[in-house]
């Protein structure tokens, strides 16, 4: 009887501690912290993603709000597929060390907003990667490991197989409708695989948008040495619409999508054109959620782009209750949090929110999730169109009989 409970109680507790690992993503956790940016270095709108013993390199950057030196340093963890860290050891994922600090930093120039700017590049002389697959850097400061203001994701990828799909309207569910449905071919191109059932782990995004990726697929079909993810439902995607967009790059002339631009001692504000809840398709050129910083006229919007208030309004006679409203974007790095939730004004009859923003482009939709749900719907305010033109992404991991990591040996972007 000692030996059942004493079993019993490994076992609860072998899943609570399973239960409470952390799974990492792009944020940001100390409010004086602002425009973290992780891309590949010259490619502005580039997923963090770079390619093992390539050329590519990752820019790393944030601000911090103030001209107050402070120690910040670095710290990279190898992850898995789901990311949540990995067994490994630091020697097993990286050549050098595992931490470094950001020596590289710039104080704004003649800005309303006081902020030093902080970058740093990965993989740089003091470390580089050994293995592929899904990577978190933990920015912290003054060597407090265990208090992050930031963390950032990426991947490294070791090319091995090739990827092939398409973007069709025409769904298991509806034709020409709200909704898009995605179909793609994993060829293994002679890479060896014994059991791709159990072996091979896919995960596909829409927009970079972790609320509604989709995982643990398995294919259709085999054909030969070919994977097929054909007709299948979990990759049937709301359309959505085209993003809504503004640019704030400049304090003088109004840009795209703003509706008056105010100086109230001592910051500036920026007020967009009011919103409206969408009936039909509107086709306009977008990012995919994506942003720029940018200053008009400038040779270093780095330092010298300043902070503005950006003021969000929509307009609608009652709030909806039976769910949450948010602003959408990579801004936010796709995180549906209180930072970007909006407020409902029963006197003025609009929802509203205001973001701290850095002088440039930015592109935002209306996020919807209803009470209880994980995933976000932005068809309650900005419908949902299947000529929407979306970008989605899909990663191919590998975990070989006996392997201890996931290898990330594929990505594809269609659009």
């Amino acid at each position: 009887m000692k030996k059942i409970y004493l079993l019993t109680l490994l076992i609860v507790l072998s899943f609570v501690s399973l239960s409470a690992q952390t799974v990492y993503r792009t944020q940001i956790f100390n409010s004086n912290v602002k425009t973290l940016q992780v891309n590949v270095q010259n490619q502005q709108f580039s997923l963090p993603i770079i390619t093992l013993n390539g050329t590519d390199v990752l820019q790393v950057s944030f601000d911090e709000m103030s001209h107050n030196a402070h120690s910040y340093s670095y710290k990279v963890l190898h992850c898995d597929a789901d990311w949540t860290k990995s067994n490994l050891s630091s020697t097993e994922y990286v050549n050098g060390f595992t931490t470094a600090n950001i020596t590289n930093q710039s104080l704004s120039v003649n800005t309303t907003f006081l902020y030093t700017h902080y970058q740093f590049s990965l993989p740089n002389d003091e470390m580089n990667f050994k293995i592929s697959g899904n990577y978190v850097m933990l920015i912290y400061d003054d060597n407090q490991q265990d208090k992050p203001v930031a963390q950032a994701c990426f991947s490294i990828v070791e090319p091995s197989v090739v990827i092939t799909g398409a973007i069709r309207a025409n769904t298991d569910t509806e034709i020409n409708g709200r909704l898009q449905q995605l179909d793609f071919n994993v060829d293994l191109n002679g890479y060896s695989v014994q059991d791709p059932t159990s072996e091979i782990k896919v995960v596909v995004r829409q927009n970079n948008r972790i609320d509604n990726q989709v995982s643990d697929l398995k294919p259709t079909y085999f054909s030969g040495s070919t994977l097929n993810y054909i007709n299948n439902k979990s990759l049937i995607f709301e359309g959505g619409n085209e993003y809504h967009q503004f640019d704030i790059s400049s304090v003088y002339i109004g840009g795209v999508g703003i509706e008056s631009t105010r100086f109230i001692r001592p910051y500036y504000h920026a007020y967009l054109y009011p919103n409206t809840i969408t009936k039909s398709y509107l086709y306009e050129p977008d990012v995919n959620g994506n942003f720029v910083i940018n200053l008009q006229n400038s040779t270093n919007p780095d330092v010298e782009a300043d902070y503005m208030y950006v003021h969000f309004n929509l307009p609608i006679s009652q709030p909806f209750f039976d769910g949450q409203l948010y602003i959408g974007g990579a801004f936010n790095y796709n995180l549906m949090d209180d930072t970007v939730k909006m407020n409902y004004d029963g006197n003025a009859g609009l929802y509203y929110q205001t973001l701290l923003l850095k002088q440039g482009g930015y592109n935002y939709q209306y996020w919807f999730r209803e009470k209880g749900s994980t995933t976000a719907s932005a068809e309650r305010v900005d419908g949902s169109f299947w000529q929407t033109g979306n970008e989605y992404t899909i990663y191919v991991y590998h975990r070989p009989w006996g392997g201890r990591y996931d290898k990330l040996i594929g990505i594809k972007d269609l659009q």
